[in-house]
């Protein structure tokens, strides 16, 4: 139950109201009873007033500063901008009182001073009225805390004594009356008011404007209410997503599926709003410069801290004194005070702001992501309006919750808009000005040095040119180089024919000839249906150097067994060299006397004279006693090229000081050992 404080009317009433036939009512004309009536009205608004804002210092100070023992997010909750109140009621007060001394146009002045204070009465009471169901959800939870309860109560009641049991919710309320009182006190001075008084016009608008005040209040409270609905984001998880899931539900989201498409195959018309689609745009166009910036400076602190991980002043040169202990001394000063320092500000001044502003944008996504749920809704309800002529109350209420989210948009988004574009450009500002301080920190730190680098004197332009001349001249050394080093570079190594391959290659060289046969360099790993999967020194055909969609990148090959796309850049061309027997003449060219062989790698030992130093081309693993495993590209010593029986596919090796035997086609013979590679110019 909530008591109401007691207000001067009531006094006034008994005090001067008289019973009807009394002597002093007949005594009196009707337009002096009206102009008393009026003088009552009056003094009865500015007795109320005065003990309103005494009311509202009341709880600003005394009570407030008696409640320290809760937080001060509750106590910024729980009296919201009552400071603010007490300002606008301060100065009307003073406007009604100076009205007195004016008796004869004091109706007037007092409905003058009404219009006047007209928005600022709309601007701080709607804030309030806002934040005060707010309030009371406070309340309730302190009730549920007895000691605290019983704390908050008795520091009221020593204050307030009248409050009773009410307690602090007696406060909370009384702005709430007060403004919905205003347009009865106005009503009530405006009766007593003859029609044809220059004050009456005055009197009436000021009471239509106070009346448009209250329903204002109330519209933006709603609006308040709907945008705190539809902000509110819940951690839920799969199975609570799941279960919120009813016939209900299910119902909405098929009429809001139903409209949408109705609306894209052109049955129904689309509503248009021009306003809210140009705040939109506007507002995604924010959102999206304040996401490109926040990923930008996190790309920005990933690189710094990398930077940082980088202390050069760490190693040991071995170079006593001299400049190199002076420019190490400067990158310890730099790394861990400048830089560091610098790391600080920029996460404690540029990143979290941004990622606060990157949070505040999360609330009008969803109530524009809402809205349009809310707008389908709408158009169905305005169809069978405009049908049946009548709607359920359930209808009505999704119609009224479309118009309070798209009101409370536009008339809020441009607002919002603006405010980010000020804060984004407020840490872009900061930004700058951090790297300025860097610099300048850098510059003062590092001047000594400066000073003894052989080119300190030179003036800034020509300190530039000198740069950009030495720039020049190491580029053109660099080319050259390269230019010398590719010149002497080793051929191109191919890979040896994988084991038991020499078949397939006498197939495709049969099929296709050797200029169509090429040698996979590397593993290939196929990820389309068309791809084939090879593993290195697979030797294919080539059938078409380019795939149906014209892309030189993929070829089509034969393996001899599948046909498939592999990517050309893995694929060389395989050369095919004469066997010995061809070389020496002893027998003629016939099919299949062609031996096969990669150039310039080594063919595949086959045969190897006894104690031969050889390299294992593959890996293998030993799987009894009588083997020994290899790593590819380990050198192995031959001690017999064959097994017990004569065998040659199987050689007795000594690898790392153990003895096995291991497959004659996994070696290959050592690379000669003429110089190779490159040597740097002269």
């Amino acid at each position: 139950m909530v008591l109401f404080f007691p207000e001067p009317e009531d006094m006034s009433d008994h005090e001067t109201t008289s019973r009807p036939g009394s002597p002093d009512e007949e005594g009196c004309s009707s337009e002096d009873r009206r102009l008393l009536h009026q003088r009552l009205a009056v003094r009865e608004l500015l007795d109320t007033e005065v003990s309103y804002l005494h009311m509202l210092q009341l709880c600003a100070s005394n009570i407030r500063g008696r409640l320290q023992q809760l937080p001060q997010g509750d106590l910024d909750v729980l009296f919201s901008n009552m400071d603010e109140i007490i300002q606008v009621s301060s100065r009307f007060l003073h406007g009604l009182q100076e009205t007195a001394s004016k008796e004869e146009e004091q109706v007037y002045l007092i409905g003058k001073l009404f219009l006047e204070f007209q928005e600022e009465f709309e601007r701080v009471y709607k804030v309030y009225c806002a934040s005060y169901d707010q309030a009371l959800l406070l309340l309730e939870t302190y009730r549920k805390e007895p000691e605290l309860q019983q704390k908050i109560q008795t520091t009221i009641e020593a204050v307030v004594p009248q409050a009773g049991p009410s307690g602090l919710s007696f406060l909370l309320v009384i702005p709430l009356q007060r403004i919905t009182k205003y347009p009865l006190l106005l009503q009530k001075i405006l009766e007593n008011t003859l029609p044809d008084a220059s004050a009456y016009l005055v009197l009436q608008r000021a009471a239509s404007a106070l009346q448009d005040v209250n329903a204002n209040i109330n519209e933006y409270k709603m609006r308040k209410e709907v945008a705190s609905k539809y902000t509110r984001v819940e951690p839920l998880s799969l199975r609570e997503r799941l279960a919120r899931i009813n016939t209900h539900t299910l119902s909405k989201k098929t009429t809001r599926l139903s409209q949408l498409l109705k609306q894209e195959a052109g049955l129904v018309p689309r509503t248009e709003d021009k306003e809210f689609d140009d705040l939109e745009e506007r507002f995604q166009w924010v959102s999206l410069c304040v996401t490109e910036l926040k990923s930008n400076v996190a790309a920005y602190l990933d690189n710094l801290e990398a930077f940082l991980r980088f202390r050069p002043h760490e190693c040991n040169l071995d170079i006593p004194g001299g400049p190199v202990e002076q420019y190490s001394s400067l990158s310890r000063d730099l790394q861990c005070q400048a830089f560091l320092e610098f790391k600080q500000r920029l996460e404690g001044l540029v990143w979290r702001p941004l990622c606060n502003l990157a949070k505040a944008l999360v609330g009008p996504q969803n109530l524009i992501k809402k809205r349009l749920d809310k707008l389908l809704d709408f158009e169905r309800v305005e169809e069978k309006l405009l049908e049946v002529g009548s709607v359920t109350y359930e209808e009505e209420a999704a119609r009224h919750t479309y118009q309070a989210l798209n009101s409370l948009l536009v008339a809020e988004l441009p607002q919002f808009n603006q405010l980010v574009m000020q804060w984004l450009g407020q840490i872009l500002r900061t930004f700058v000005a951090l790297q300025k301080d860097l610099s300048e920190q850098v510059l003062q730190k590092a001047e000594g040095s400066v000073a003894q680098l052989p080119h300190h004197h030179l003036s800034e332009p020509a300190f530039r040119k000198l740069v950009e001349d030495t720039l020049g001249q190491t580029g053109s050394q660099l080319r050259a180089f390269r230019e010398n080093f590719e010149k002497v570079l080793p051929p191109p190594t191919v890979q040896p024919l994988l084991p038991g391959s020499e078949r397939q290659v006498q197939s495709l060289l049969s099929r296709y000839g050797p200029g169509k046969l090429y040698q996979v360099t590397s593993n290939i790993s196929g990820s389309g249906t068309l791809d084939l999967t090879l593993p290195r020194g697979q030797i294919v055909a080539l059938l078409q150097n380019k795939d149906t969609k014209g892309n030189s990148n993929r070829w089509l090959v034969d393996t001899g067994g599948h046909r498939g796309y592999v990517p050309a850049g893995k694929l060389q061309l395989y050369h095919v060299v004469p066997s010995e027997k061809e070389l020496r003449g002893q027998a003629g060219p016939r099919e299949g006397s062609q031996h096969l062989t990669p150039e310039p790698t080594p063919a595949p030992v086959c045969s190897v004279p006894a104690v031969t130093q050889v390299v294992a081309v593959y890996p293998f693993v030993a799987r009894s006693s009588h083997e020994v495993s290899l790593q590819a590209g380990q050198p192995v010593t031959v001690l017999e090229a064959q097994d017990k029986k004569g065998n040659p596919e199987w050689s007795l090796v000594e690898v790392n000081g153990q003895r096995g035997y291991v497959p004659s086609s996994f070696l290959a013979r050592a690379p000669s050992p003429a110089p190779w590679g490159w040597t740097l110019p002269s």
